[in-house]
C-alpha cells in the first residue's frame, strides 16, 4: 500500500465563515491569563513594515493591543535598552499585571555575545518572564540532504552554547520553540546533553504535527524542559500530496487543550501560555512526496500510523481557515475574530 492509499477522506480548504463580532474579553487571571504571540497578530502589521510574516508590531504596540482586548501578556521582539524606556515598559507591565517574553537575537559568533548580553540584561530589567527563540524553518521544505540538516542542527547547538553563559550570568531563561526543525526526541536529547537550567523549551502545541507526532507525545517528551508555551488548536484535512494543517479557533480542532494545559500547569503553576492562532492559508505537509522523507529515514512507524488515523477519522468537517482573496482589512477583521474566540474559550474552558 502506498502512503497515498492510507487516506480515504477527501477535503478542501475554503473560506472560513466569520465568528461573532469582536469585543474585549475580561482578564481575571492577571499575568497568568493567556497572552499573545506576534504571529497571532500578523495581519495587524502596519503598512510601513512592507508586509511579510516577519514584519511585526513594535513591542509597545503589541503590549498595548493585548491589554486592550484583555490578554494577560505578550511575546514581543527585543526589549528597549534605554533606561527611561526600560522603566516605562516595566511600570506599564506591572500596572497592568501582564507577563512579557522577549525575542533577543541569539549570538551567532563570539563577536555577537556582547550585544546579546546587553539584550538579556535589558530583558531582566524590564521584568521579562524569559526569552523565546524560534531557530529553524520547516525542515521538510528547507533541506534536500541529511548532511545539510545535520549541519544546521550542529550550528543551532553552537549558537545556544554561546548564549548559555550569558543566560546563566543574568539568571534569565531561554525557551527554544519546537519550530518544525527538530523532532521532540532530538530536541529533548540535545537539552539533556546541554544540562542547563537556563535553556529549555517553548512548547508549540501543534508544530510537530507536521512531523507526524501526536501532540501529547510531543508534550510528554519535552515536558521536563518546558518553560512556556504557544497554545493553539489544530485541524487537518487530506490533500493530494499529504495533508493540510491549520491553526483553528479553540475547540474546533483535534487537540485536547484542557488536558495539555492541566499537565503543564501541574508541572509549573506559574507557566505562561501565549496564543498563536495564526490566521493564514492551510500549510501543506507533503508526506506522499519522497522529498518529505529525506531527513526522516528513522521516523517510527507509530507516527505514520497516528497521522493516518487522525487524517482519516478526525479531519475537520468545516472548511479550514484561509485568507486567499481577502484584502488587508478583511484579514485583520478575521484574525481578530478568531483571536477573541480563542480568548473566550480559554476563559470559559481552560482556566486561562
Amino acid at each position: 500500500m502506498t502512503r497515498r492509499e492510507i487516506f480515504h477522506v477527501a477535503g478542501a480548504a475554503m473560506l472560513a465563515a466569520p465568528l461573532a463580532h469582536a469585543e474585549t474579553v475580561p482578564n481575571p487571571k492577571g499575568h497568568l491569563g493567556m497572552g499573545c504571540s506576534p504571529t497571532a497578530l500578523g495581519n495587524r502589521r502596519p503598512a510601513a513594515t512592507g508586509g511579510g510574516r516577519g514584519a511585526s508590531l513594535s513591542p509597545d504596540d503589541l503590549i498595548d493591543y493585548c491589554h486592550s482586548i484583555g490578554m494577560g501578556g505578550a511575546e514581543v521582539g527585543a526589549p528597549p535598552t534605554d533606561p527611561a524606556a526600560i522603566s516605562k515598559m516595566r511600570d506599564k507591565l506591572q500596572s497592568w499585571d501582564m507577563h512579557v517574553i522577549f525575542n533577543v537575537p541569539l549570538p551567532r559568533t563570539e563577536a555577537d555575545v556582547e550585544l546579546f548580553d546587553a539584550g538579556v540584561k535589558a530583558a531582566k530589567a524590564v521584568g521579562g518572564y524569559g526569552l523565546h527563540a524560534a531557530m529553524t524553518q520547516r525542515r521538510y521544505e528547507e533541506f534536500t540532504t541529511v548532511a545539510a540538516y545535520r549541519q544546521s542542527f550542529e550550528n543551532n547547538q553552537k549558537v545556544v552554547a554561546l548564549a548559555e553563559p550569558v543566560l546563566r550570568k543574568h539568571k534569565v531563561r531561554l525557551a527554544l520553540e519546537n519550530h518544525k526543525g527538530w523532532s521532540a526526541v532530538e530536541q529533548a536529547a540535545w537539552l539533556k546533553r546541554l544540562g542547563s537550567e537556563y535553556v529549555g523549551v517553548h512548547l508549540d502545541f501543534g508544530n510537530n504535527v507536521s512531523f507526524l507526532e501526536d501532540p501529547m507525545f510531543t508534550l510528554e517528551t519535552l515536558k521536563p524542559y518546558i518553560f512556556s508555551a504557544h497554545i493553539k488548536d489544530m485541524a487537518v484535512q487530506p490533500y493530494e500530496d499529504g495533508f493540510l494543517l491549520s491553526e483553528v479557533p479553540f475547540g474546533e480542532g483535534f487537540l485536547d487543550l484542557k488536558k495539555m494545559v492541566d499537565i503543564l500547569r501541574a508541572k509549573d503553576p506559574n507557566m505562561v501560555f501565549d496564543l498563536e492562532m495564526i490566521t493564514r492559508d492551510p500549510l501543506k505537509v507533503p508526506m506522499y512526496k519522497d522529498s518529505y522523507w529525506v531527513t526522516f529515514a528513522d521516523m517510527p512507524a507509530r507516527q505514520v500510523a497516528w497521522i493516518a488515523e487522525t487524517v482519516q477519522k478526525r479531519s475537520s468537517k468545516k472548511p479550514l481557515p484561509t485568507v486567499a482573496g481577502l484584502d488587508a482589512e478583511a484579514r485583520k477583521k478575521l484574525e481578530e475574530e478568531y483571536n477573541l474566540a480563542c480568548l473566550r474559550y480559554a476563559r470559559q474552558n481552560l482556566g486561562l
